[in-house]
């Protein structure tokens, strides 16, 4: 969840006279996002991200000069972008969607935020030795990346869905993938134990934050000692 710097890698790119394409999926409708204040000159959004339907996206473009070529010919659909008939029930909600989270944006954000960190402190008051991935870094708010010393991220993640709570590990494009994770072997963590995502939305309360702490107090008081992950 951690906001990325893209206003300095588009000076960087514009100083070679490279193209900058944001994947953008998961900023939309968490943080004020424009394509000119960032130097952008493609963003791509993800309706699911929003709420809205799955399989409906949208790449957004600076300006129509810059459009690449199209890889399916034929109709003049998506003004002569992409052929084939347009899922209108699908880009009518990803509108529907889209309107909805762009209003209160920074006050809903906050809140989510809020809930984040009160599962944060409730992690790190039942185990201080917890990792928090990003905790001092600017991030989104609705994303908490954390490791427990000696719970392995499947082991975990199990062990929270048998609580009844749902939790991810690894990325969420990366579902049936078994490895370490290169983006923490990338930052010098431990890769091999993983980790696990907690994500929150707009209709989580402070209730079912409280839940996953208790949750998270009971599998971190069972687990085996550091260095003998389970």
């Amino acid at each position: 969840g951690i906001i990325q710097p893209i206003q300095e890698i588009s000076a960087v790119v514009k100083k070679f006279g490279g193209l900058l394409v944001v994947d953008a999926v998961q900023a939309a409708g968490r943080i004020p996002l424009s394509i000119t204040d960032l130097g952008a000159d493609f963003l791509i959004l993800s309706a699911h991200k929003l709420g809205g339907p799955k399989g409906v996206g949208a790449l957004v473009s600076r300006g129509e000069t810059l459009m690449p070529e199209p890889l399916v010919r034929g109709g003049g659909q998506e003004k002569g972008h992409r052929a084939g008939t347009e899922n209108l029930a699908a880009v009518a909600g990803f509108g529907a969607a889209a309107s909805r989270m762009s209003k209160d944006l920074v006050e809903r954000n906050a809140a989510i935020a809020a809930l984040r960190h009160r599962a944060e402190a409730g992690m790190l008051a039942a185990a201080p030795e917890t990792v928090i991935y990003g905790r001092r870094e600017a991030r989104v708010g609705n994303t908490s990346f954390f490791h427990l010393p000696g719970l392995k991220a499947e082991t975990g993640q199990i062990a929270f869905d048998l609580e009844g709570v749902a939790l991810s590990a690894g990325a969420a494009c990366s579902s049936g993938k078994v490895g370490a994770s290169h983006v923490l072997t990338a930052m010098g963590e431990d890769a091999a134990t993983g980790a696990l995502r907690l994500s929150i939305g707009p209709t989580t309360t402070e209730a079912d934050i409280d839940r996953f702490v208790a949750t998270f107090e009971k599998i971190a008081a069972r687990r085996k000692p550091a260095g003998q992950a389970a």
